[in-house]
Parts: C-alpha cells; sequence; structure tokens
C-alpha cells in the first residue's frame, strides 16, 4: 500500500520571511540566527503526522547559488529548523532542497533544473523514495511555484497567505491556483483532517 504525504515549503510556511534591511528586501533567512518557526508549526506537523502523512519539506534555497550564505551556513540552517521543531515535539520525515538558481553567482550552482519549483522534481524524487500516492497527498505554499509544482506532481495545494488582487490574477494567469487558501501551517492541517 501506497504512502501519502504533505509536502512543505520552508520560509514562509515553517518559519519567517527576514526583512534584510541592508538589502532592502523580504527574503529567506541568510543565516541560522535568523532562522524563527512561526506559529503552530510543530503542532501542525504532529497533527498530520497523526493523520497518517509523511512530512516532507520541499525547498528552493538559491541563497547558496546567489553568493548569500555558504554550504556550512545553510547546514546551520536545516540544522535549526530541526532543532526547533524538536522542542515543539515535531520531526519531519524528510528534506528535500533545490540549491540551484538560473542566474546565481557561483557557477556550479547556476543552472536550470527540474527539482527547482515551480518543476515537480523534489516531490517526484520523495515520492520514489517514500513510496507515495501523489494523488493522495497535498503541497502546501507560500507562492505560485510551490502550487504549480504541486500540481504538476498531482498533489492537492494549500496557498498559505492571504489573498490580495493582484496574486489572484497572477495565479489565475499561471494556472496555479490552489485547492484551498489559509493563513497558516495549522489552520492547513485542519482543512487536511476535515478531508
Amino acid at each position: 500500500m501506497k504512502n501519502k504525504a504533505v509536502f512543505i515549503d520552508r520560509d514562509g510556511v515553517i518559519n519567517e520571511i527576514i526583512y534584510h534591511k541592508e538589502m532592502g528586501i523580504l527574503d529567506s533567512p541568510f543565516n541560522a540566527g535568523q532562522i524563527k518557526l512561526l506559529p503552530d508549526v510543530g503542532k501542525a506537523i504532529s497533527e498530520l503526522k497523526k493523520m497518517g502523512y509523511k512530512t516532507i519539506i520541499v525547498s528552493n534555497q538559491p541563497g547558496i547559488a546567489k553568493n548569500r550564505f555558504s554550504e556550512e551556513e545553510f547546514s546551520k540552517m536545516k540544522e535549526k529548523v530541526r532543532d526547533e521543531l524538536k522542542k515543539q515535539g515535531a520531526v519531519v520525515d524528510d528534506e528535500y532542497y533545490c540549491i540551484h538558481h538560473p542566474y546565481g553567482k557561483i557557477e556550479e550552482y547556476t543552472k536550470k533544473c527540474n527539482c527547482r519549483k515551480p518543476e515537480p522534481g523534489m516531490i517526484l524524487k520523495a515520492a520514489e523514495k517514500h513510496n507515495i500516492d501523489l494523488s493522495n497527498s497535498w503541497m502546501i505554499g507560500d507562492g505560485i511555484t510551490d502550487i504549480q509544482a504541486g500540481k504538476k506532481a498531482g498533489c492537492k495545494t494549500i496557498m498559505i497567505g492571504r489573498m490580495k488582487c493582484d496574486l489572484c490574477q497572477k495565479m489565475a494567469e499561471e494556472n496555479a491556483e490552489p485547492d484551498h487558501i489559509t493563513p497558516t501551517l495549522y489552520e492547513a492541517s485542519k482543512i487536511i483532517q476535515s478531508r
């Protein structure tokens, strides 16, 4: 019998997006000290596991390619997320990261690949490894590329955030309309539970 899974984007879903004052941008954390989990994330992951879902992080992380942090710092960030989840009594089953970017600054990571969302490569790789029925699985993310990757893989999708008219229009144009929209990962776990 195949497993079911919830694929979860990291930044903006599990941990906070950071305002980098020196660059004037909102982006992913650039170091482990900036990692701060969003409310009820551990509770949400625990609830999903109680429902029988494997929980798997699938996240674009081009910071190395863009020369914003080192591989060593990236390892520290992953460890910090795992440690903070453990403090909340939660453990994810696996993690997949795309560290490439088509316009990176570090040559070995500068490329177009099938693992970078909106492509479904990370989801498909996880599905093969964990024997996952994608039609009975979910992709939860805060961006259009998360929804596109989930749909391409054959998953149901949930967008984390609040609707904005310009975002509605772009989702329609990109055929990336999620099955559900909710403000937090915990609320997403409740939607999945109700199904």
